[in-house]
């Protein structure tokens, strides 16, 4: 165990009231796909940019497109939660990790046993018709043909942020008074570089923000702790703090 595990540990068992805030890192151990990196999705090549065709705009001047590269490269059913969400889970249970954060929206944070998650960019589980509202599972969108469609003839549309469209103003409150209500700010497996989502960091007022991810980001010089490397592979080595009073 290094001197920064053992730093982490140490913070982790003195806290009470841990937020944890994360990004596509989180879940590339689960073997979906990021953005940003030299594999990620932007450097790939399509025939519209990624950042295009997940556009508001893209999505109503050309739906068949929109769900074509949605379905191929959005839609990872059969991910399962690896060692960093399965740990954020069980720190949650022991009543030591307030909420989690995300920018994800695979909804593996779920699967693997959290509850009060922040979807900031909604999820590939929830989708809605844009006219009656009716809801649809994530299995409707999947095995639709072209451009998914309501029984009443609207479009079935993911609730997913789409780039040009606006955070939920309801998970954003949440997210923004967990953050700074915090005494520990887990922030892993994100660039920091997507607004308005990393702007929620500046909120923190706690005494302790640590970085786990394996690139710099602009958030290094806050940081009290930064560790580097995959996210799954340093929280397996931390032991779950024993339950809180609250939690027992």
């Amino acid at each position: 165990m290094t001197d920064q595990i053992r730093t982490l540990q140490q913070w982790l068992n003195e806290s009470r009231n841990i937020v944890f805030f994360g990004g596509a890192g989180v879940s590339t151990e689960s073997g979906i796909p990021d953005f940003r990196s030299v594999d990620g999705l932007y450097n790939q090549h399509y025939a519209y940019p990624p950042e295009e065709i997940l556009s508001h705009s893209f999505f109503e001047a050309q739906p068949e497109e929109f769900y074509r590269f949605y379905r191929d490269k959005m839609l990872c059913l059969d991910a399962k939660p690896n060692p960093a969400h399965l740990k954020l889970a069980q720190l949650e249970r022991a009543g030591r990790l307030r909420s989690i954060v995300t920018q994800n929206i695979d909804g593996l944070h779920q699967l693997a046993g959290s509850e009060r998650v922040w979807e900031l960019h909604g999820s590939v589980h929830r989708n809605h018709c844009t006219r009656c509202r009716r809801a649809y599972p994530v299995e409707f969108i999947l095995k639709s043909k072209g451009v998914p469609h309501c029984e009443c003839g609207g479009i079935v549309k993911p609730d997913v942020v789409l780039y040009e469209e606006s955070l939920d103003n309801r998970v954003l409150n949440n997210a923004l008074r967990d953050i700074q209500n915090a005494d520990l700010l887990l922030i892993g497996g994100t660039s920091l570089s997507v607004y308005p989502a990393a702007s929620l960091v500046r909120y923190y007022t706690g005494r302790r923000l640590v970085l786990i991810n394996k690139c710099p980001t602009p958030y290094d010089s806050r940081a009290d702790l930064i560790l580097s490397g995959p996210i799954g592979e340093i929280l397996e080595q931390i032991q779950c703090p024993p339950a809180t009073d609250a939690a027992k």
